[in-house]
């Protein structure tokens, strides 16, 4: 795709913002459900489409984690339309009054929500996303522009059609959501020097996508995703709670940014803890890479590299090394963590308080798992992307994190 087909996709998303944004909610929750709808009529093109991205992804030698995130089926494309419909359900953001005051001279200022306007999501492997990020957009009032990994370049295409069908179906522009058909890496930096037609571009994926985005974006980004996240067992956990919730936090989805990648296990009662995890990581399959201390525990245990600590494995692999105290684990964490979700296991009040106070990332959690941290399970109904950045979103991302705030002010004749 040549650099004016790019702007031209940039060109049609500007140019229907504006309508867009003043859409009233009754309109843009009739889409949503006619998108739903378009799925599941278009279900068997989509899943045909797919059929071909995972046998892609065989032939690449994809883990099974990885194929598990690229493959749709029936099933996952009801929840996908399930997940767009609840989307309309959820509160509508736009002309939401944040706080509103007057001034000593009675000038009368509100502070307003208001649509980002073209937000460019660049993403990989996961299909849902296609849809997801489109229907958060729409219900926000932005226009979507969306560019995925050539993973799943073909079940993309395929439900874009759908939603844009869907939309044309409700008189509206087909516009308001646009795929960049190009798998080519290039576009992808051209994309990033539309500055005059986007306004802010989203990356989903590993650290290379953020990090190449990141540096080459001549466009506002909004850092998410990558989450090298770590639980910590302290000595005074519930060892069937810190089993249960370890076991969950690596084993559900393993190729998802909420997963650990990391357990630190206070010495005082790795004797006990130690064993059950081992039997337990290994009986769900889990590669274990481990400090010097654990490797003590079992032969299984490859001895972990400096790299280790820092990877963001989304799979099943989990490093294990063993604490001294909860000064030993913050410090561990405050080095390799990026910023997404921590945890504690702990009946200790103090130091329950003392880690979530002091850890720096986006969720902090006492005994529960990392998993949780996702835009459904906090309530928001969905979420385009975690953010592990502190400006102007953090944590989850859903509807009021795809808004900014305008100020409006009546006066009667007031000058200065």
């Amino acid at each position: 795709m040549k650099y004016f087909e790019l702007t031209a996709i940039g060109q049609r998303a500007k140019k229907v913002s504006g309508t867009l944004a003043i859409c009233g909610t009754d309109t843009k929750n009739a889409a949503l459900h006619c998108i739903a709808d378009s799925l599941i009529t278009n279900a068997q093109k989509i899943i045909a489409a797919n059929a071909v991205d995972v046998d892609n992804g065989r032939t690449r030698n994809f883990s099974k984690a990885l194929l598990d995130r690229l493959c749709i089926d029936e099933q996952r494309i009801r929840a996908i339309a399930d997940g767009i419909r609840k989307v309309s359900e959820l509160p509508d953001p736009i002309g939401d009054i944040v706080e509103g005051w007057t001034l000593p001279n009675n000038l009368e200022i509100r502070k307003v929500r208001v649509p980002l306007g073209v937000i460019c999501i660049i993403f990989e492997s996961r299909p849902n996303v296609t849809a997801d990020a489109a229907a958060l957009c729409l219900k926000s009032g932005n226009v979507a522009i969306l560019r995925g990994g050539k993973e799943a370049i073909n079940t993309n295409v395929e439900i874009v059609n759908a939603m844009r069908a869907a939309l044309a179906s409700c008189d509206l522009p087909e516009d308001y959501i646009q795929l960049v058909t190009t798998t080519d890496r290039a576009a992808v930096h051209e994309l990033l020097r539309l500055n005059q037609f986007i306004d802010v571009v989203i990356p989903r994926g590993g650290a290379g996508l953020i990090k190449m985005v990141l540096e080459n974006s001549s466009i506002p980004v909004i850092e998410t995703g990558t989450g090298v996240c770590h639980t910590f067992v302290d000595s005074s956990a519930d060892l069937t709670m810190a089993l249960a919730i370890a076991i969950n936090a690596k084993v559900s989805r393993p190729a998802v940014c909420n997963a650990m990648e990391t357990l630190l296990i206070h010495c005082d009662i790795a004797d006990k803890f130690m064993p059950q995890l081992i039997d337990a990581m290994l009986e769900n399959a889990v590669e274990l890479r481990g400090c010097a201390r654990s490797k003590q525990y079992n032969d299984r245990i490859k001895l972990a590299t400096s790299d280790d600590w820092a990877a963001e494995f989304l799979d099943l692999i989990l490093a294990v090394k063993i604490v001294d105290n909860v000064d030993e684990a913050i410090a561990h964490i405050d080095k390799y963590s990026t910023g997404h979700s921590e945890a504690i296991i702990t009946n200790d009040y103090f130091n329950a308080q003392r880690f979530q106070r002091e850890i720096d990332a986006a969720a902090v959690y006492v005994n529960a798992s990392t998993r949780f941290t996702d835009g459904c399970e906090f309530g928001f109904g969905a979420e385009i992307g975690i953010s592990t950045q502190k400006l102007h979103a953090r944590g989850p991302m859903g509807l009021k994190e795809l808004t900014s705030i305008k100020y409006l002010i009546n006066g009667s004749g007031q000058i200065r």
